[in-house]
């Protein structure tokens, strides 16, 4: 599976079904009938996109959406989310964080409380699991494929794949003058207003 066929497996998945447990359900069905090796690279590229959004300024970006901070985990889901917006939309908000302004999906949630969000918060957790389930339907070891499933996954991977910080530059959106200029939309959108001492002291920036 290529990064081409990988994008236009995400793209059916958003044409086939709503909702994150819809797609998800999709996906695992439609992995499940390939090859294990199929399975095995779409995780390889799922790894390999999310990798390219591990950047200060996406963190920034899912700072700024979520309030003012976002933990290392909620950064971690929220890039597996940026999947689930398409190719072309993902591509942009690498290129443009700010370009996550224009989506539908973040623009639900401008103006309502997050304690309301429900099924619309920007993360996707389950995406990063979603292969190895199938590898299990496939290899017939279901909850103990795990071990094998995730060998087979770093035997694919190019010796490139690092996990050192992320790139580019950090620095702290809760600045208003910088996150104006940075993510001038995005900073209109979701205005941090009143943040606690607490919440202040405690994100200094991005998380750590």
């Amino acid at each position: 599976m290529d990064i081409d066929s990988f994008w236009a497996l995400i793209e059916e998945c958003r044409r086939q079904a709503r909702g994150q447990d819809e797609r998800l359900a999709w996906l695992r069905g439609e992995l499940s009938r390939r090859s294990s090796a199929e399975v095995v690279q779409f995780q390889v590229r799922l790894d390999e996109v999310t990798h390219e959004a591990f950047t200060w300024d996406l963190w920034a970006a899912a700072d700024r959406i979520f309030g003012g901070w976002c933990s290392d985990d909620g950064f971690c889901y929220f890039g597996l989310w940026m999947v689930s917006l398409g190719r072309e939309s993902f591509s942009q908000a690498v290129a443009n964080p700010d370009a996550l302004a224009g989506t539908p999906e973040v623009q639900r949630l401008v103006g309502r409380p997050r304690e309301m969000w429900d099924d619309d918060w920007p993360d996707w957790e389950s995406l990063d699991y979603v292969a190895m389930e199938a590898y299990g339907i496939l290899t017939g070891v279901d909850d103990e494929c795990g071990e094998a499933f995730y060998e087979a996954v770093d035997a694919e991977q190019s010796d490139e794949e690092g996990s050192s910080g992320p790139l580019g530059e950090r620095w702290d959106v809760r600045c208003e003058d910088e996150a104006a200029r940075r993510l001038p939309r995005l900073s209109t959108m979701f205005p941090l207003r009143s943040l606690t001492q607490k919440g202040s002291s405690s994100a200094s920036g991005s998380g750590e």
